[in-house]
């Protein structure tokens, strides 16, 4: 893992000095929220800063199709171009990340698709992960968008036709037309603190020493990265996974009860 951040580390400082030296857009494949852990480490490390989303003096922004997408491609702007400029250049059909609607030819003999079918049909195609970026199903099971690097949008077209028993086609989209975001629900609740053992045991309603023993199995892991430890403060929109739990944004205090304990909220995905 060690070795593939390094690998992923020097290949941003390439894009970065690319698109300082050639004055035009340069961009990673997609990445997990781990891999965008290592690079924002980085930033900040180098004497950029991921706030002011400048790097070795380039501007830079994430873009994964949608607002609050959960894998990214890390694009470094040209002298001529913003963050919001770009973001409005892809969403009505750029030229880095394609969405494609994936439908069922015939909806009456339809088998109903997870996430994990449309994932492995297109990793089945010799398609590498990083290639791919979410892919959000609607609730039926019968309609799913793919956020995927635009030049591979004509092979995926072309090759993904069957998905298990469903006979499907893919349908070029502007990205905007998105209709499906990731489904949760709020939960709501008292705790001591924003202590990462106190959040997940009011979230999966297990006790403070189970919620430390998931940490120091480093089954817990934090904006990708492996929380290791339990005493370790939430940060509002944390974006914490549980291996064998399911995963969660922390979205922060909402107020504080008469005995002094934090009211909080958070958003359990589905």
């Amino acid at each position: 893992m060690e070795n593939d951040n390094s690998m992923l580390i020097g290949h941003i400082k390439d894009l970065a000095s690319r698109a300082y030296q050639n004055d035009y857009t340069t961009h990673t494949n997609f990445l997990g929220l781990s891999e965008l852990a290592a690079v924002l480490d980085e930033i900040n490390k180098s004497g950029g800063s991921a706030a002011n989303q400048v790097y070795n003096s380039v501007k830079f922004t994430l873009y994964g199709g949608y607002e609050d997408s959960e894998r990214n491609v890390l694009c470094f702007l040209p002298s001529y171009l913003d963050a919001e400029s770009l973001k409005l250049q892809e969403d009505e059909g750029g030229s880095i990340v394609s969405c494609l609607k994936v439908v069922p030819v015939n909806a009456k003999f339809a088998d109903k698709l997870t996430h994990r079918d449309f994932l492995g049909s297109l990793m089945n195609l010799g398609i590498e992960r990083d290639i791919i970026g979410d892919i959000l199903v609607s609730e039926d099971g019968r309609v799913a968008y793919l956020f995927i690097l635009k030049d591979m949008e004509e092979l995926i077209c072309k090759e993904l036709i069957r998905i298990k028993h469903t006979c499907v086609k893919c349908i070029p989209v502007s990205n905007k037309e998105c209709d499906i975001r990731p489904s949760f629900e709020e939960i709501s609740g008292s705790v001591a603190s924003e202590r990462l053992d106190a959040v997940l045991a009011l979230v999966y309603r297990i006790s403070r020493s189970q919620a430390q023993e998931l940490v120091s199995r480093q089954l817990v892991f934090i904006d990708g990265r492996c929380a290791f430890s339990a005493g370790y403060d939430l940060k509002e929109g944390s974006r914490v996974s549980v291996r064998g739990h399911g995963k969660f944004k922390y979205l922060g205090q909402t107020g504080s009860t008469r005995k002094g304990r934090l009211m909080i909220k958070v958003a359990v995905y589905k």
